[in-house]
């Protein structure tokens, strides 16, 4: 078919070709949180202290973070497709090992692989969403791939919780690697990185009209990137919202909330699974909402503060009711998803050509906020322990946790000030 004059892809067939790449999304977005529900088995199967345990669950984000740039790089050359099928083949290996390792050092290598595979996933979802859908979809896609990722953590709560009262841990994770398989090969049969390989027009300014002479090279594209003053902001203000979300309900909410509310660790999950369902439903809803009022920053100025202020008054007034105190964590989950809107304002902010890299970069600053936040919160939690223990499991009391997830509240204080200092893009594309 003749692309000129070919028709753009209907939204049905964008949605089934970006919906493949969600799935994927979704799996790395379980093994993220799946440590919270863990805890227990892991401190007790390797015997290792609430710091060992964030060390263990930050591989993932180490590994992640790493691969950033790379994924940028590879995704604006290598294409959405190849990528996102082998890093779900990758992720294969890497549950594998996790779930059958003997020694603790296995167990963090297998995190290390899962991490650096499935980093993959976000940034070529966005390179999909630029090909496939027009412009004006951007921050609402954008949205909806926080929303199947959210999904995933909610599989890694109660669902999870329940699978293992039944299974080991290890026999799950068996069951997820398989999952992996499948998901690569629909990703290798059916994703397309352009419209046209399909026969339809191509939406994106880097189609099948795009030419060698227009790609910047690698370290002039890396370096245009980070010369931009939104893109410096943005990846620092990002990690915070996804760092404190993602420390809590991914490691740390569960066993706070058994220890000083009298909860059952699979009440505890529900709470926290609750609340990634509240960031779940946020995405999409500030994407379509900053679409629709035409700009980025003052949406994230106010999903900040609310973030902050709730999740402050949660953890510091103590004589809160068990409804007040889910309703403020929903409100603080809720809010954060105001994070998504750092994908649109970035790319908006440089030329269409490094989507892909700028995507990669700002990434890589939304998951140093869990990869910093959750070892740093067990280091504190450590450092106030009073040496007590349940079961060969440590026990930590209120003002441990206070001092921890304080951690969490200075980095968002942080971010709301540097928002301030970023430029509105008024929802255009930098030429």
């Amino acid at each position: 078919m003749n692309v000129t004059t070919a028709s753009p892809p209907p939204l049905r067939i964008a949605w089934f070709i970006w919906s493949l790449g969600a799935f994927f999304y979704l799996l790395g977005f379980f093994h993220r949180v799946a440590p919270a529900v863990m805890t227990e088995e892991l401190m007790r199967e390797f015997d290792i202290s609430a710091g060992a345990l964030g060390q263990l669950s930050a591989f993932y984000f180490y590994s992640y973070v790493a691969m950033q740039i790379p994924t940028g790089i590879i995704a604006d050359t290598w294409g959405p497709r190849r990528l996102l099928s082998t890093g779900a083949w990758v992720a294969t290996v890497g549950t594998i090992l996790f779930a059958l390792s003997p020694a603790m050092f296995w167990v963090g290598m297998g995190r290390l692989l899962i991490g650096g595979s499935v980093a993959v996933a976000f940034v070529g979802l966005l390179k999909l969403a630029n090909s496939w859908f027009p412009p004006r979809y951007y921050a609402m896609v954008s949205g909806m791939a926080l929303f199947f990722g959210i999904i995933g953590a909610v599989f890694a709560g109660n669902p999870l919780r329940l699978l293992m009262d039944h299974y080991s841990w290890r026999t799950v994770m068996l069951f997820v690697a398989v999952l992996s398989v499948a998901i690569g090969i629909a990703i290798r049969l059916f994703v397309r990185d352009y419209p046209h390989e399909k026969g339809y027009a191509d939406l994106a300014t880097c189609g099948i009209g795009c030419s060698e002479t227009r790609r910047t090279p690698i370290v002039a594209g890396i370096l245009e990137v980070c010369r931009n003053r939104n893109t410096l902001l943005l990846l620092v203000i990002p990690g915070s919202l996804a760092g404190s979300v993602l420390t809590f309900c991914g490691l740390w909410g569960v066993p706070y909330l058994v220890t000083h509310h009298d909860l059952s660790t699979s009440r505890a999950a529900v709470v926290t699974s609750a609340v990634l369902v509240a960031l779940a439903l946020a995405g999409p809803i500030f994407g379509w909402l900053s679409d629709r009022w035409g700009k980025r920053k003052p949406l994230f100025i106010i999903g900040c503060a609310l973030t902050l202020t709730a999740f402050t008054i949660a953890f510091f007034a103590t004589a809160l009711p068990l409804t007040a105190l889910v309703v403020l964590l929903l409100i603080a989950g809720f809010s954060s998803g105001s994070m998504i809107l750092t994908f649109a304002f970035a790319k908006e902010s440089v030329p269409g050509r490094l989507s892909g890299t700028v995507s990669g970069v700002i990434n890589m600053g939304v998951m140093i906020g869990p990869m910093v936040l959750q070892p740093a919160v067990g280091w504190m939690l450590d450092r106030q322990w009073q040496g007590q223990t349940q079961a060969g499991v440590r026990i930590y009391n209120l003002a441990a946790y206070q001092a921890g997830f304080s951690m969490m509240l200075a980095w968002i204080a942080l971010a709301l000030i540097l928002l301030f200092f970023t430029r509105e893009t008024h929802c255009r594309q930098t030429v």
